[in-house]
């Protein structure tokens, strides 16, 4: 026998080292969001196994055996860990073994099944609550799906019978789609080149497919204890969920000669994905599988991985003191260094730390009585009031963290709410306020922009901007709140980067004159009208759950 002992390994569209030995077990996107065809009901998506080609024959891509891939949901920070969590294991078998062929005269090989289990009490006991659960085949043809000597049906009908309901009121689907996230791969990691200076934007997932693990559960099931039924408001507190996945392996593998193989001992995170891009571009190489390693809330006391948050390595490209004449692409993004004349946004600066403690801050989120030293932790971390919290608290329904809108000139004053996504757990989470209303898909307010375009019109728009009360302002349902399918986290993530959260609270950019009428000037136009190139997926989405695009057929791709 020889004897291997698994590693723990990092997530997320092979963005980590050793990820990329393991495909089966890399998340590669998450997604969260109120159901648009029945909102009384969340989506979550969780996404495995990167830029499949669809005609990869003949061994084609599925879920792994020996593998528990797991959504975790946590509801109350006031208690450690997870509230609920779905594991998901698989089963694979050959229904025709005398032949190459996946598929033949109605027989699958590599057919897959799969059985979901629910933890109700963070993960100390699991029941079963769908048993042999169908994962439809890879779309590998039309006469593999669709004549008389393969399945003799259709791909639509495949998927439309594997979406089961669970014995507890989910409704599941399992199995290949088309991967629904959209970014220029070859351009953004050539050195920033987004969008491309020479030659044309590309989407570098289009036309490849990922296994889905698509989740609709009721926003009952997900409620913290002794939530209201009904949310006092919009942007209720008790409505807030935080969402991640994760992918875990038995830490021996045995493999013998006979060509099997047996696992056997703990079972090892070996991935995990909460915020898009957060392994991908805002760790370092260096420090990948560490944090793949933790779990969400291990990022609390463990501080080693803050310091790529206060200060991140993006924003070096978006200062023309440092760095930012050497990625031109991102010209059009730049941090504030000297906001409302007073504050310094770059790298290695002290942002509001100069308030801490005074009676300016006093009273808002940034008071240390208020939410203790977890927004101004120290001099030096520009970026813990606005990047660190997008991706380890969320955001508050509290001062500072409200639009301009009726703050008369203070960035500190109370202003007009447009998110509270606040769940304090110190981890890298999808976090979604289940009670704020769903923007319509064919609304012609509806932005992949998410929560930027809503702070765009509660900023400027009549309709929004005259007032300072909480109404729904459309595209509050989305990213960061969340995640929808549609919603362009690499734009919007750049924009973050760039100081976009700090301008929609008053932090204006520098060519902004405190006191002035205007604080719409070219650099928020600038940052604002950005964009990578590549703007909406390359198939569209269906209106009904899973909601993602069914795959592509392997004789369809070049």
């Amino acid at each position: 026998m020889l004897w291997g002992i698994q590693p723990v390994l990092a997530s997320s569209h092979r963005e980590a080292p050793l990820i990329a030995n393991d495909p089966l077990a890399d998340n590669t996107d998450l997604y969260a969001f109120r159901s648009p065809d029945d909102p009384n009901t969340i989506t979550i998506i969780a996404n495995y196994i990167p830029a499949e080609l669809p005609y990869g024959g003949p061994n084609y891509y599925t879920f792994g055996e020996n593998i528990r891939y797991e959504i975790h949901i946590d509801n109350d920070a006031s208690i450690p860990g997870d509230e609920i969590v779905y594991r998901f294991t698989f089963q694979r078998t050959n229904e025709d073994p005398t032949t190459f062929f996946n598929i033949r005269l109605g027989a699958q090989n590599l057919k897959t099944t799969y059985t979901l289990e629910r933890s109700m009490d963070g993960g100390d006991s699991f029941e079963t609550i769908v048993s042999n659960g169908v994962v439809p085949p890879n779309y590998i043809g039309p006469r593999s799906i669709e004549s008389g000597v393969g399945l003799n049906t259709t791909y639509a009908q495949l998927m439309q019978d594997a979406i089961t309901d669970s014995s507890t009121g989910e409704t599941v689907f399992a199995g290949p789609v088309d991967d629904p996230f959209y970014v220029d791969l070859g351009g953004i990691f050539d050195l920033g080149n987004s969008p491309r200076q020479n030659g044309e934007n590309r989407d570098g997932l289009a036309r490849y497919n990922v296994h889905t693990l698509a989740l609709k559960i009721p926003i009952s099931f997900l409620l913290k204890a002794g939530a209201a039924a009904t949310p006092a408001n919009i942007l209720d507190g008790d409505y807030v969920i935080g969402v991640w996945a994760s992918a875990s392996r038995q830490a021996v593998r045995t493999l013998n000669f006979d060509g099997t193989s047996e696992t056997s001992g703990d079972w090892i995170q070996v991935s995990r994905l909460g915020m898009p891009l957060t392994n991908e571009v805002v760790i370092p190489i260096g420090m990948k599988d560490y944090w793949n390693g933790l779990t969400p809330y291990d990022e609390l006391t463990d501080t080693a991985l803050d310091g790529f948050f206060y200060n991140p390595e993006l924003s070096l490209y978006m200062n023309d003191d440092q760095f930012g004449g050497a990625v031109p692409a991102f010209s059009a993004l730049r941090i504030q260094r000297n906001s409302l004349q007073g504050f310094d946004f770059g790298n290695g600066q002290d942002g509001l730390y100069a308030l801490k403690g005074s009676d300016a801050v006093a009273g808002t989120a940034l008071d240390d009585a208020i939410f203790g030293t977890l927004l101004l932790p120290g001099p030096g971390l520009p970026r813990s009031v606005d990047l660190w919290p997008i991706f380890h608290t969320g955001a508050p329904n509290f001062p500072p963290y409200q639009l301009a809108t009726g703050k008369n000139g203070n960035p500190l004053a109370a202003g007009k709410p447009f998110i509270n996504n606040f769940l304090p757990n110190g981890g890298d989470m999808l976090r979604l306020n289940m009670a704020v209303p769903v923007t319509d898909r064919d609304d012609p307010a509806f932005s992949s922009l998410g929560l930027v375009q809503a702070a765009v019109l509660g900023l400027t728009d009549p309709t929004y901007a005259g007032t300072a009360d909480l109404e729904f302002i459309p595209n509050m349902d989305g990213f960061p709140n969340g995640r929808r399918l549609q919603d362009d986290v690499t734009r919007i993530e750049l924009q973050a980067v760039s100081g976009i959260v700090l301008a929609a609270i008053g932090l204006w950019y520098d060519d902004y004159t405190a006191g002035g009428a205007n604080p719409v000037t070219q650099d928020l136009v600038d940052v604002l009208t950005y964009s990578t190139g590549v703007e909406q997926n390359d198939k569209p989405f269906s209106n009904t759950f899973p909601y993602i695009a069914a795959p592509w057929a392997g004789t369809e791709v070049e």
